[in-house]
């Protein structure tokens, strides 16, 4: 059976409310547990609380009368949006794509993070309500990562893809606009030995299709993270993974905010697309939902998004990285946003200011700005 095929049933399966797909027998699932149980001595994750990002970023920008209100980005999902793993404020990823967002937008971006550490996609109905209730209006674009806890805590795929359905659907119907970290790779933990690792990295991949699928259907785009982080992160567990082995350390956390904050802008219609041409020869282009699905689970950093009827548009686009100064605060841009209290009780404005620049090191289109605050 295809990946394609695979993916296309579990999303079905989620639309109709089916059950999981059953892949292994009574012994081999005793034998995973057994595997799970040590990976879990071995990983000694942690418990910290990870750091409040809220507030206002790129306040420079609202000093001009004609820039507007700011936007709103909501962030949702599990630890990985809420950036368990690192210490301050402005190394989660919710944190740096509003920074990159502020810089290409040149107006202001809040931020309000409603993601929970532990959570499976059953929370999301959750997040979503403390979301909508909160503001007075919806979110322009929200950002979801999800999935990593639905594997390991063995919910049906089906039922992890019902829930994200139901939570963008909500968003979509409120007038965000909805971007999907899909489900990373599982398989690239460091101390998960075989035959579990290969058994995280099917699912993993099985679930991040299946959730592109039900995404893009819904009008949402999404953007793989598996194979992206997978071999990075294999390669480089000391500098990719944080002290946990589990989580990502603030440079793996910059990795995937390279491959997210493309899709963020461009789906807000503010990435110049014409940069960046749909090239055959990178295998990109329009394929049926379930193929480029499987497609961009298998190499990450692609998005996905839908076109007309059953097809949707894969594309590889290039990753920028945000780079950093440390301006120092003044009284008056501390007023706005939640403390961090690794930064001497600044708040969230007190960041570092993005320059949106090619991973290579040659500069993008985009100005570079005065200090974001």
């Amino acid at each position: 059976m295809s990946r394609a095929t695979v993916a296309r049933r579990i999303a079905t399966a989620a639309a109709f409310g089916g059950g999981g797909i059953g892949l292994l027998g009574g012994a081999a699932v005793g034998l995973l547990l057994a595997e799970a149980q040590l990976a879990k001595r071995r990983l000694g994750v942690s418990d910290d609380v990870p750091p409040m990002a809220d507030g206002l970023y790129g306040t420079a920008f609202g000093r001009d009368p004609l820039v507007g209100r700011p936007l709103l980005l909501g962030f949702l999902g599990d630890s990985t949006a809420a950036g368990q793993g690192v210490h301050r404020a402005r190394q989660t990823p919710g944190a740096l794509l509003a920074s990159g967002l502020a810089a290409v937008a040149e107006r202001p971006v809040e931020l309000r993070n409603v993601a929970l550490s532990g959570a499976m996609s059953d929370d999301l109905e959750r997040q979503v309500t403390m979301l909508l209730s909160e503001r007075e209006r919806a979110p322009e674009v929200c950002v979801i990562m999800i999935g990593a806890n639905d594997v390991t805590g063995r919910m049906p795929l089906a039922s992890s893809v019902r829930h994200l359905s139901e939570a963008v659907a909500r968003l979509r119907t409120a007038g965000s606009e909805v971007v999907v970290g899909t489900c990373p790779d599982l398989g690239s933990v460091e101390p998960v030995g075989q035959p579990l690792r290969w058994l995280a990295r099917r699912l993993s991949r099985q679930l991040a299709a299946a959730q592109t699928i039900a995404v893009v259907e819904l009008g949402g785009r999404t953007v793989s993270l598996g194979d992206l982080l997978g071999p990075e992160f294999a390669a480089n567990p000391g500098e990719l993974f944080g002290p946990d082995n589990y989580h990502p350390s603030a440079e793996g956390y910059a990795t995937a905010g390279m491959a997210v904050l493309p899709t963020l802008c461009a789906t807000l219609g503010l990435w110049p697309t014409a940069e960046e041409p749909v090239e055959p020869a990178r295998r990109e282009g329009v394929l049926p939902v379930a193929r480029a699905a499987a497609e961009a689970a298998a190499e990450g950093g692609t998005e996905v998004v839908a076109t007309r009827g059953p097809w949707a548009q894969l594309r590889h686009r290039r990753r920028r990285r945000v780079s950093a100064q440390d301006p120092e605060p003044t009284g008056e841009e501390q007023t706005t946003g939640t403390a961090d209290p690794a930064e001497n009780g600044t708040g969230p404005d007190d960041r570092e200011t993005p320059a949106v620049k090619d991973v290579d090191g040659g500069a993008s289109p985009h100005r570079t700005h005065p200090p974001l605050r």
